[in-house]
């Protein structure tokens, strides 16, 4: 079994294309760690997504595909995860730093003893331990931490690593492995889901429009009578950030902000 693993997080049988960037990732540690790279995919009918990790670079597939794993839900995906670990002793595990993959992550690393590097732009292996870097004190500095105990999860900020380029030749090993909870042993129930608005990803996009307090500095916006300061300072922003989406829906790009 392969020391590198990724986690592909998926959702009703697509992969988010973040995932894909954490196969790059592995590649540069593979070859330090010995073997090639596994990819971990838990679901429902996601068989084409194995099919997928092989054409962008995976060597191996450990594919769980259930009806119990349709939707992501904690439990079930983090004691499978737990036990194939505990099997395989993996060196390191990736997540994309998604909102499961974070979750996934954390959840694991407490059944696994172990800890979690997050948010991580760049790593290196230094006498058989990972060196990983991320930012701090939102982004003003670099750190550079490791982890003392296996396996070693690390969550992937999106973009740091380049997607690779697919390659439909490629394929490789796919092991089929079966849920550790029954449906009565998991007590979350997804009812359903609410539809977002549509748009461009902001992880995904390769076009950002940005807007800042300054939006609401227009001096032809009149904000309706009977508002206070705050209210007023509120309503602004929201026309500024109007003009902001629609030149993003002109331009097929996402909606930014800054902190402010």
């Amino acid at each position: 079994m392969n020391k590198v693993w990724v986690y592909i997080d998926q959702f009703k049988g697509s992969a988010l294309p973040t995932s894909w960037e954490g196969i790059s990732a592995a590649k540069l540690l593979a070859g330090q760690y010995g073997g090639g790279v596994t990819v971990v995919i838990f679901g429902k009918n996601v068989e084409s997504i194995a099919t997928e990790a092989f054409h962008y670079g995976a060597d191996e597939v450990l594919l769980a595909d259930d009806a119990s794993l349709d939707d992501y839900r904690a439990e079930p995906y983090t004691a499978l995860l737990a036990k194939l670990a505990r099997e395989s002793t993996p060196e390191v595990i990736l997540f994309p730093t998604t909102t499961r993959g974070r979750e996934l992550a954390a959840m694991a690393a407490i059944d696994l003893n172990t800890g979690v590097m997050p948010d991580v732009i760049g790593l290196e292996v230094s006498d058989g331990s990972l060196l990983a870097t991320r930012p701090i004190y939102a982004g003003k500095l670099l750190s550079k931490v490791t982890c003392l105990t296996r396996p070693q999860l690390v969550t992937l900020r999106g973009r740091a690593f380049a997607k690779p380029a697919p390659d439909a030749s490629h394929t490789g090993t796919v092991v089929k492995v079966s849920p550790v909870m029954s449906e009565a042993d998991v007590l979350t129930k997804v009812e359903s889901y609410a539809a977002g608005e549509a748009g461009v990803s902001l992880s995904d996009a390769s076009v950002i429009v940005s807007g800042g307090r300054g939006v609401s500095n227009n001096p032809s916006l009149t904000p309706p009578a009977g508002m206070d300061e705050k209210q007023a300072e509120i309503w602004k922003a929201q026309q500024g950030f109007k003009l902001i989406g629609d030149l993003a829906l002109v331009l097929h790009a996402a909606v930014g902000a800054s902190r402010a």
